[in-house]
């Protein structure tokens, strides 16, 4: 894949785009690719969305400031899209995932 979005859309998990005279309508998900891996990765982000709103999610965090304005499934799915463009980063990289510190 050339970039993270194609991944994500490739796993079904970007907005399907109904954009008429340069003007950008998003839509619901597409839902139209690899079915196992992007429902591993909602599962995964609805647990910890499940999480964030049990203990409360850090102040100023991007998950925080989603949940205050979004539904918490509309919630998962933006986290599972940016967990698996993560993952992109990651394999093409060939990097290690380091969990961001927690600011105090």
């Amino acid at each position: 894949f050339k970039r993270g979005r194609d991944f994500a859309a490739w796993l079904g998990l970007t907005p399907l785009q109904r954009s008429t005279g340069g003007k950008q309508k998003l839509g619901q998900i597409s839902k139209m690719g690899e079915r196992t891996l992007r429902r591993l990765l909602i599962i995964g982000a609805s647990a910890v969305v499940k999480l964030a709103r049990r203990r409360g999610a850090s102040q100023g965090r991007w998950l925080e400031r989603m949940l205050a304005r979004k539904p918490p499934m509309l919630v998962a799915v933006a986290l599972a899209n940016k967990m698996a463009r993560t993952v992109w980063a990651l394999m093409v990289n060939g990097g290690v995932y380091k969990a961001p510190v927690a600011a105090a």
